[in-house]
């Protein structure tokens, strides 16, 4: 019967979905959106300008108009809305660094998912030697500060949502570990005058996030310490944060990494915890779930986790008083007190 016919559509739709994907980073790295942003254009124009074959440019160019980041008028073609916020990259919401890293990096890698899910092993740079990911990295210059570059593309938006949500007012000093570029630290200290901060991270980073922070108008505010954070000391501070970072390491890392952070802090101090959280069924939070995937192409450990995970952890290490808040998109906060919050 016509009622019982189910449309294979969705599953099309997913197991053909890296077209669509490439599509849009291929407009990424040819800088499709930055060039309409500064000029729109006609298909023949734009063949000139950006490079492209006339066999390509008309299906190209539609392409993009038919997934919504392009629009079309009388033969000239625009950036829709989302398209001018988010990868035009003079914007400042810009988020075409993570999708140029993606482009690079793991969209190559994630053709390997069924050799990680058979072996558990990670299918990145560390299959060519490598302690973890970050020293894989560091050792190609290029690669690095494109890393670092996606990181606050990826993060900006919650960056800005923390500096609202959490009462900074009750505090002065502040530390965020694995800072990379140093975005959430300057997005807070941006938002607060009153507070100092510091981001901690490797050596090889201190560039980078003193560029980023005088870029910001922070770098008086915000200084940089290098160090590993397991294996020194944390540098003292009343709130520490951890942003996209205990999905990086196993579950004896994230509990590790928890209680320094609660042993480092003064009584009334907080812990926060940022991530693509999952919901607590696991049955909801794609964004989550594949980055929990991610994190088994990228590391030897690593795995994302639900805020209900999160906050057993931080209280089995002390923390009191500990809840979840939403951020942006996927991203939540778990909060945490050692002791009683500063009132």
């Amino acid at each position: 019967m016509a009622d019982d016919f189910i449309s294979p559509e969705y599953i099309l739709s997913i197991g053909t979905g890296f077209s669509a994907a490439k599509t849009l980073l291929s407009a990424v790295e040819l800088d499709v959106f930055t060039a309409l942003a500064r000029q729109p254009g006609s298909a023949a124009d734009l063949e000139q300008r950006l490079g492209l074959h006339p066999r390509s440019s008309r299906d190209f160019l539609d392409a993009l108009v038919a997934l919504g980041f392009l629009e079309r008028q009388d033969g000239i073609y625009t950036n829709t809305p989302p398209a001018a916020r988010y990868l035009d990259r003079e914007s400042e919401s810009c988020i075409a660094a993570l999708l140029e890293m993606v482009n690079q990096r793991l969209y190559l890698y994630w053709a390997n998912l069924t050799d990680a899910l058979r072996t558990g092993a990670p299918q990145n740079e560390l299959k060519q030697g490598g302690e973890t990911l970050f020293s894989a990295l560091a050792a190609d210059p290029h690669r690095h500060r494109q890393f670092l570059s996606a990181m606050t593309a990826l993060s900006r938006g919650a960056n800005q949502a923390i500096a609202r949500k959490f009462p900074w007012g009750n505090y002065t000093r502040f530390v965020d570990l694995g800072t990379a570029q140093g975005d959430l630290a300057a997005q807070v200290a941006i938002a607060h005058p009153h507070l100092r901060g510091t981001g901690f991270d490797l050596p090889t980073v201190a560039p980078i996030f003193g560029d980023h922070t005088t870029r910001l108008g922070v770098a008086e505010r915000v200084g940089f310490m290098a160090g590993d954070f397991f294996r020194d000391a944390l540098p003292a501070a009343q709130v520490i944060v951890m942003g996209h970072i205990l999905h990086d390491w196993d579950l004896q890392e994230k509990r590790f990494l928890i209680a320094k952070a609660y042993a480092a802090l003064p009584p009334g101090g907080a812990l926060i915890v940022y991530e693509a959280m999952i919901d607590d069924a696991r049955e909801s939070s794609v964004q989550g779930l594949l980055m929990s995937l991610t994190m088994l192409i990228e590391t030897r450990g690593g795995f994302d986790y639900s805020a209900a995970d999160c906050i057993g952890w931080m209280t089995e290490a002390g923390f009191q008083g500990c809840y979840r808040e939403r951020l942006t998109g996927a991203d939540a906060m778990v909060v945490g007190f050692k002791g009683q919050a500063i009132p």
